[in-house]
C-alpha cells in the first residue's frame, strides 16, 4: 500500500493516531466481540486467521476476545477466551506476531461477567454482582460481592493483563457497561451501603481498583483502556452528566489511556439489540452525537462502534471530532478487505454490511453474505484466476446465482447468467421490504460487481434444457430457487402464500389468518402488511413464539413491531385443513399442547412453510450431465474441485434450488463450489 498516496493524504480515515508510544496506521478498528472461533477457549489457529484477513486488508487495530474472562466465576457462556490462565500466552505470541507481521495492532477486552454470568455454566458456580440484583437477559441471580471477592477479582484483573503483554498485545480494555465493573458504577445494579456504595466515588471505587491493579502488573507503555458506558439510556439510570463525571474521575487517576464509547444498558434483549448492537431498521450511526458530547468533556482518544456501517458514517464521526477510531465491526465482517480498497480509491467496491445480524447467531462470525469470513483456513477471500478457461452458464440470479456468477467470472471463465423475472435478486426482492429494506445491498453490490467484470444478467429468459444445451457448457450452475410449498393437507388449493401477499399479488382483505410453519421472515411480513392494509389479522404459528428461526436482532425487531402494532400471535398451531363455507373459509387448527382442534371462520388463509425447489430444469438436463448432477459432497466440504468425468458438462444445484435454506447456505453454496471450478 503507498502511503503517501492522494487517497491518504485527503482522508480523515486514514490518518494516523498515537496512543504513547504506539501509532495506529488509520483510524479504522475492529472492536472487541466474542466471534466464536476459540478452540479450548483460546484464540487459535481459525481465531487468528479470522482476525489476521483485516490486518492483511489495512485495518490499524484489531480488538479481540470480547468478554475475556478474568476469574472463574465468569464463566464460558457464548464461547470466550480464558485470560484467567497462563496456558493463553503462547497463543497469544503468536497472535500478535501474526497481525504486527500485517502492519496491525491488537488488543485484548478482559472481563468479568459478575451478573452476566450464567450459574449453570462451566464450574457451576454462582454469578457474583454488587448486589443481588437479577439481568433480565442472563437471568443469574447474583451472590452479593464481599471484600474477599473484591480483592480476589482485582488481582484477577491484574494477572491477566500481565499474561496479555506478555503474550505480545499492544494493550486491553476493560469493559464497564453492563459487566462487573459497570454494575459496581451504575446505581441501577449497585445498591450497597458500604464503601462500595453511594456516591460516584463510592460506585467507581472498583474501577480504580481494578485499573491500579492492571497498571502494577504492566509497563508503562502498556495501553489501558475501557469500554465506558457515556449514557445508559432508557432503561438505566447513569446519565451523561453520570458518566462524564466518571470518566473525569477515571482520567485524573491516571487509570485509563482511552475509553471506548458504549451507549445503553445492554442487560435485557431490546437493549442489546437496539442501544449496544443496533442493526437492520435502525438509524446509521445512531450514537455518534451522544459520544461526540462525551469525547468533548475528556481528554482521552474516543474509540465507538454501533452501526457505523460503512466508511461515510466513519468518516463523519472522526472527521466532525465526534470519534478519534472508528469501530468498523461488523462491515469488517462483510469486508474484511475494506480499507486496502479504500487506500486503492475503490470504496465503491467495498461488500456492504447490511445489518442482518447473522453475524450474531450461533453461526457467528459468518456474514449473511461472505462466505469466507470465519473460513479463512479454507476459503480465501480473494479468488484466484483458474487455469483453464470454461464455458459457464448459470440460471437464475438470486443471491446464489449472482455470486457464482461473479466467482466464476473472477476465476476468469466465460460466464452467461439466465433470469427468468423482469429482474435480478430473487427472493431478495421480496425481502427487502419495510424494516428490512438494506437486505438489497445484497443484490445490488453484486450487479455491481458483475458489471465491472463485463457480465450481463440477461432477464426474461425462461430458459429450457435445450437453451443450456445449445451453448456447449463445460459448467451449468442451476440457481433457479424454489417457489413456495402450501402442500399443509386438505385444501391447500384454497390459500395463498406469504409471498402473494408480500409481493402484492393478493390484497388481504376482511378477515385473514396467516399461519406460520417455518419461524422466518415470510408470514411475519405477510402479518404485518395485511394488517397495514385494513385487515383483521389473526397470527398463528407452529412454534411457541414468532420467528424461532431467525438471529435475536430480528426476533426482538419482530416482537417490537408487533407490540407497536398491537397483533400478537397464538403458538404451538398447527394448520390441518381448509374448506369453503359459502363465501368463506374454515381453517383448522390443531393446537398440539392440548390435541384440540379449533375452526376459525375466515376470508383469506395465508400460509408459509418454506419452498420446493424449481427443478424441473435440473431433471432434464442431468441426463446431459457428465457427472449426473452429481455433486461430490466431500470435495465440497473439503473445497476440493469435483470430480470431472470425460464426456459431458457439470452439473450442479445451488441454494433453494436444493432445499428452502437461507442467504447465505446458498452463497457459501457458490463459493466453495465456483472458485475451485
Amino acid at each position: 500500500m503507498n502511503d503517501q498516496s492522494p487517497v491518504r493524504s485527503r482522508d480523515p480515515l486514514l490518518q494516523p493516531l498515537t496512543i504513547k508510544k504506539l501509532t495506529l496506521r488509520n483510524r479504522i478498528m475492529s472492536t472487541s466481540h466474542a466471534c466464536g472461533l476459540d478452540e479450548d477457549n483460546f484464540p487459535q489457529e481459525a481465531y487468528q486467521a479470522y482476525h489476521e484477513e483485516k490486518a492483511k486488508g489495512g485495518i490499524a487495530l484489531s480488538m479481540f476476545g470480547g468478554s475475556s474472562n478474568v476469574d472463574i466465576d465468569s464463566p464460558d457462556i457464548f464461547q470466550q477466551l480464558d485470560v484467567g490462565t497462563d496456558a493463553i500466552i503462547p497463543h497469544l505470541q503468536r497472535f500478535s506476531e501474526r497481525m504486527h507481521a500485517q502492519g496491525a495492532a491488537l488488543m485484548c477486552q478482559i472481563t468479568h461477567l459478575g451478573r452476566r454470568g450464567d450459574p449453570y455454566a462451566q464450574d457451576w458456580l454462582p454469578a457474583i454482582a454488587p448486589s443481588p440484583i437479577r439481568e433480565t437477559l442472563h437471568r443469574a441471580i447474583p451472590r452479593e460481592m464481599d471484600e474477599d471477592d473484591i480483592d480476589r477479582v482485582v488481582k484477577a484483573y491484574g494477572r491477566a493483563a500481565r499474561r496479555c503483554e506478555e503474550g505480545g498485545l499492544d494493550g486491553i480494555e476493560t469493559l464497564a457497561g453492563g459487566h462487573i465493573i459497570g454494575q459496581f458504577l451504575s446505581p441501577k445494579t449497585n445498591h450497597r451501603t458500604d464503601r462500595f456504595g453511594g456516591p460516584l466515588e463510592n460506585r467507581i471505587r472498583f474501577a480504580l481498583m481494578v485499573h491500579a491493579e492492571i497498571r502494577r502488573n504492566v509497563s508503562d507503555d502498556f495501553i489501558v483502556g475501557m469500554r465506558f458506558v457515556v449514557d445508559e439510556g432508557i432503561d438505566g439510570e447513569l446519565t451523561p452528566e453520570d458518566c462524564i463525571a466518571a470518566a473525569r474521575i477515571l482520567q485524573s487517576e491516571g487509570a485509563v489511556d482511552f475509553f471506548n464509547a458504549l451507549y445503553g444498558s445492554m442487560d435485557t434483549a431490546r437493549a442489546l439489540s437496539e442501544e449496544t448492537f443496533p442493526g437492520m431498521g435502525s438509524p446509521a450511526a445512531p450514537w455518534v452525537g451522544a459520544v461526540g458530547r462525551f469525547k468533548r468533556e475528556v481528554n482521552l482518544p474516543v474509540f465507538h462502534a454501533a452501526k457505523l456501517s460503512d466508511l461515510a458514517s466513519a468518516r463523519f464521526a472522526v472527521s466532525e471530532g465526534h470519534v478519534d477510531m472508528a469501530g468498523l465491526t461488523r462491515p469488517q465482517i462483510a469486508d474484511p478487505h475494506m480499507t486496502a480498497k479504500l487506500l486503492r480509491g475503490e470504496e465503491d467496491r467495498i461488500r456492504p454490511c447490511v445489518g442482518a445480524g447473522h453475524c450474531q447467531s450461533a453461526h457467528r462470525p459468518k456474514c449473511l453474505h461472505n462466505a469466507a469470513t470465519g473460513r479463512e483456513l479454507t476459503l480465501s477471500h480473494d479468488i484466484a484466476k483458474a487455469d483453464k478457461v470454461r464455458r459457464a452458464v448459470i440460471v437464475g440470479a438470486g443471491p446464489g446465482g449472482l455470486e457464482a456468477a461473479r466467482i466464476l467470472a473472477l476465476r476468469g471463465h466465460e460466464v452467461r447468467i439466465f433470469e427468468a423475472a423482469a429482474q435480478p435478486g430473487g427472493q431478495l426482492l421480496l425481502a427487502a421490504n419495510g424494516w428490512r429494506r438494506d437486505m438489497i445491498g445484497i443484490v445490488e453490490w453484486r450487479l455491481a460487481e458483475l458489471d465491472r467484470l463485463g457480465v450481463a444478467v440477461e432477464c426474461n429468459k425462461f430458459v429450457e434444457g435445450s437453451d443450456v444445451l445449445a451453448e456447449s457448457p463445460d459448467l451449468v450452475i442451476l440457481a433457479t430457487g424454489g417457489v413456495p410449498q402450501t402442500e399443509f393437507g386438505a385444501g391447500a388449493h384454497l390459500v395463498h402464500s406469504a409471498w402473494d401477499v408480500v409481493g402484492r399479488q393478493v390484497k388481504p382483505q376482511g378477515d385473514v389468518l396467516v399461519w406460520d410453519g417455518t419461524g422466518r421472515h415470510p408470514a411475519l411480513m405477510a402479518a404485518h402488511m395485511a394488517q397495514a392494509d385494513g385487515a383483521n389479522v389473526q397470527l398463528t404459528t407452529i412454534d411457541a413464539n414468532i420467528a424461532q428461526d431467525l438471529v435475536y436482532p430480528e426476533i426482538v425487531r419482530w416482537q417490537k413491531e408487533f407490540a407497536l402494532s398491537g397483533l400478537s400471535a397464538e403458538g404451538h398451531l398447527r394448520l390441518t385443513e381448509v374448506r369453503r363455507t359459502g363465501n368463506r373459509l374454515e381453517a383448522v387448527l390443531l393446537n398440539e399442547l392440548t390435541h384440540q382442534t379449533d375452526t376459525r371462520l375466515v376470508d383469506q388463509v395465508v400460509v408459509d412453510m418454506g419452498t420446493i425447489p424449481m427443478d424441473d430444469l435440473f431433471e432434464e438436463l442431468r441426463e446431459h450431465a457428465g457427472n449426473r448432477g452429481i455433486t461430490h459432497l466431500h470435495a465440497l466440504k473439503a473445497v476440493r474441485p469435483q470430480p470431472r468425468k470425460a464426456e459431458g458438462f457439470e452439473l450442479h444445484r445451488i441454494g433453494d434450488a436444493q432445499a428452502s435454506r437461507n442467504v447465505h447456505a446458498a452463497i457459501y453454496d457458490a463459493l466453495r463450489l465456483c472458485s475451485i471450478s
